[in-house]
């Protein structure tokens, strides 16, 4: 009986081919499968962010809670509450939610956009392209959200001025700061939740698709 040589033996086993249990073209029907898949989960979470805020922001267009809290700042710095106070105020407050409210229709119509081209994309550099700009409208969708809270905050805050300005009123400065310093820490914690949401939600979708996107780049590198 010959003797049984170990090393022989894993040299002869490490020379095995090894077979592929999917070939390229199966491989990327995976990838575009899994990729349209977390397309359209971004474009759900769109869609109930869309229905959620318009129906929170018709909650408090009839209960007039978020113009009455802001108007009591403003009686708080000794601005009075006027007919002519009250309506500039609405119809600002109106034209804001209004566009806030388009500006996310629109990003919700994109992502549904990009959802439908990559699943009838079957060209691999054609898919590559769609994840690449599909990950650059959610980022702008971030990056718009967060300039639109900036926006917002600094229309209310020149809203004060104007009220006060209007009125001949000069605050206390005690009072002015303590609303100034509270509309910049209020700020700075929404962007902070903001940004952290989106990080959480639409990140941990974005990352898996990163993954993809190497997955394919690679299977395209390969086909060169």
């Amino acid at each position: 009986m010959p003797e049984f040589d170990l090393d022989s033996f894993k040299k002869t086993w490490q020379e095995q081919p090894v077979q592929q249990k999917y070939d390229n073209s199966e491989i990327l029907q995976m990838l575009n499968r899994k990729s349209r898949n977390y397309v359209k989960y971004i474009f759900w979470i769109s869609v109930a962010e869309f229905l959620f805020f318009s129906v929170l922001g018709i909650f408090y267009f009839y209960q007039g809670e978020e113009p009455n809290s802001f108007l009591k700042i403003l009686e708080r710095l000794g601005v009075q509450k006027t007919a002519d106070v009250e309506n500039n105020f609405d119809h600002a407050y109106m034209g804001i939610k209004i566009l806030s409210l388009l500006i996310t229709a629109y990003f919700v119509l994109k992502f549904y956009q990009n959802y439908r081209k990559i699943k009838i994309e079957e060209n691999l550099k054609g898919l590559i392209t769609r994840i690449i700009k599909f990950k650059k409208t959610v980022n702008a969708f971030i990056l718009i959200s967060i300039v639109l809270l900036l926006v917002f905050t600094s229309i209310f805050t020149a809203f004060i001025f104007y009220a006060l300005n209007t009125q001949n009123i000069q605050p206390d400065d005690s009072d002015l700061t303590i609303v100034i310093v509270g509309i910049i820490i209020s700020t700075i914690l929404c962007v902070s939740l903001i940004w952290l949401y989106y990080r959480l939600v639409y990140g941990i979708i974005i990352r898996k698709l990163d993954k993809n996107l190497k997955q394919l780049k690679g299977i395209d590198s390969q086909e060169i």
